[in-house]
Formats: structure tokens, C-alpha cells, sequence
């Protein structure tokens, strides 16, 4: 086994691995790889930490970093990391690469002296490399409800005391948005690769509708693309054969949704007023493909 840097021959085979590793894991398809592809121009990448895992001169597995952000309740910006995607080959999972490649990289981290890392992955796995719940050190996820335990935000501090105790959310970079900023680029991108099925799997990440938020977990949820395909952004109240079924605005989306507040309250762990719902739905929303600037 050998861990190097990744060099520029070395691209296209990654983000093919990427792509592997990252299909219908966390929701259906994937992006991470044009994340990969377009994040080595950004300047929020980190050169220093993007490495390739070899085994028997083959790429197997990879990681990249990213510097990141917290703001403070106060309003201040605290400066931050994240990583990710990190991608281990299908055929060599679950036998300790990843974790080898994680810590590796970690303790270069170190060596630069980055101090707070926090991403978004299975607890069931990172914990074995140090990351524990973010909200365990008053680190709040954008795009869920401040008192929430969120289960696949993580963090871990790497310089004792870097992070203190303060308090903040946290946005991922807007490098890794890329896909669902660009997305005619997403999908001429996508086409130069082999065609590979879409699908819902036990275990991914919350899907929700990118225009009302409406959670998707099977494909009846869904909606279809111009030629009856199925689109996995959208339900099918929001959009239908390449279009949406109503013209609205933001806020008169947010007005229609609170209507449906007693059937959200029944998968909530404290009932919410229709008013706060709707403040929810504010911060919540302009995230959403549709909605977004």
C-alpha cells in the first residue's frame, strides 16, 4: 500500500473512483466526482492534502480538503476545514483502507496546523478516526433545526482547544453546491461517463424535493424529466414531464407548505407553531436548487 499525492495524470481515474464509490450511497447517482473536478481550480482547495491510495500500482482510494467556515452567533466568521469526498474503490471497502487513508491524511493535517475539521458522513465509520456528533461541541448544521442531534454532521477538533467554547453554524464551502449550481454542466459532464442506474437505498442521506422540501424516499415520490425519466430533484406536486406545475415564488411556497405543519409535527420531536415552521422554512429553503441566487 502507498499514499502519494495526486498528480495531474491521475484526474480522470479518480474522479472515475470517485464516482463508483459515491453511486447511490448517499442518494441516488451521485455528484461527487464533478465536485472532485471542479474543485481542484477552487481556492478553497487544499493541494496539500489531495491524495491518491495505491495498491499494486493500482488507485484505490482518495481524499481531498477543503478550507471551510463557521459563523459565530455572534456574527463573526471562524475559519474552519472540511474534507471530502474521500472514495475508496468498491472492491477493497470494508476491508481498512479507508480508515488508513483518513488517518493518514488527518495527521498531515496536523502537521499544517489545521485545527477543527467537520463533515458530513456515517458516525458508524468516523468515529473510528476521532469524529464525534458536531452539535456535541455547539456546532449547528445550516439545513436543519438548531437543537438538532444531527446524526451525519461530524467534527473533531486537532488542535486541543482550537475551537473552545464557542458556538456557530456551519455551511458546507459553496464548492461543493457545484452541481446543483451548474447543472446543464453537471449532466454534459455525467455523459462522458457510462450510464449507470439511479435508485433509493437503505441508509442514504434525507432526500427532500428541491423546490417544497417534501422528503423523497421512493421513486412514486418522484418526478419525471421531459423525456419520462425520473427526476430525483423534484416531487411530483412541484414538477412533471420537465416542468413545474405551479409559478411561485419563494415566500408563496413557504405559505403553502405551512399548511401541512400537524403532518410534519408527527415526525418532529417537539410540535412547531405554523409560524415557526415557516421561520424554519426561511432559512431552509433558499438552499434548495430552486430557490437559490
Amino acid at each position: 500500500m502507498n499514499i502519494r499525492l495526486e498528480q495531474t495524470k491521475d484526474y480522470r481515474e479518480v474522479e472515475n473512483l470517485t464516482r463508483e464509490a459515491f453511486w447511490n450511497v448517499y442518494r441516488p447517482g451521485c455528484t461527487e466526482h464533478y465536485v472532485l473536478n471542479q474543485y481542484r481550480t477552487n481556492p478553497d482547495f487544499i493541494s496539500e492534502l489531495d491524495f491518491v491510495m495505491e495498491e499494486s500500482d493500482k488507485i484505490i482510494g482518495h481524499v481531498m480538503f477543503s478550507k471551510a467556515e463557521i459563523t459565530l452567533d455572534e456574527g463573526k466568521v471562524f475559519p474552519s476545514w472540511t474534507f471530502g469526498p474521500i472514495s475508496i474503490h468498491p472492491g477493497y471497502k470494508r476491508k481498512g483502507y479507508g480508515l488508513k487513508l483518513l488517518q493518514y491524511a488527518i495527521e498531515k493535517a496536523k502537521e499544517m496546523g489545521i485545527g477543527l475539521l467537520q463533515m458530513e458522513g456515517n458516525i458508524e465509520f468516523y468515529k473510528h478516526a476521532g469524529f464525534d456528533l458536531a452539535s456535541k461541541m455547539n456546532i449547528h448544521y445550516h439545513a436543519e433545526p438548531r437543537d438538532a442531534e444531527v446524526p451525519y454532521f461530524l467534527a473533531q477538533e486537532l488542535i486541543p482547544g482550537y475551537w473552545g467554547d464557542r458556538e456557530g453554524t456551519y455551511c458546507p464551502p459553496k464548492g461543493y453546491f457545484v452541481a446543483d449550481e451548474n447543472p446543464e454542466a453537471f449532466e454534459v459532464y455525467e455523459a462522458t461517463f457510462s450510464l449507470k442506474e439511479k435508485s433509493f437505498q437503505e441508509g442514504q442521506l434525507p432526500q427532500f424535493c428541491q423546490s417544497c422540501g417534501m422528503p423523497l424516499t421512493r421513486i412514486e415520490d418522484c418526478s419525471t424529466n421531459a423525456d419520462g425519466s425520473t427526476n430525483f430533484d423534484y416531487c411530483q406536486y412541484c414538477y412533471k414531464d420537465g416542468r413545474f406545475l405551479q409559478e411561485c415564488t419563494m415566500d408563496e411556497m413557504i405559505e403553502h407548505c405551512a399548511q401541512f405543519v400537524d403532518e410534519v409535527n408527527k415526525n418532529m420531536p417537539q410540535p412547531m407553531t405554523k409560524d415557526e415552521y415557516k421561520q424554519m422554512m426561511r432559512g431552509f429553503f433558499p438552499m434548495l436548487k430552486r430557490w437559490k441566487k
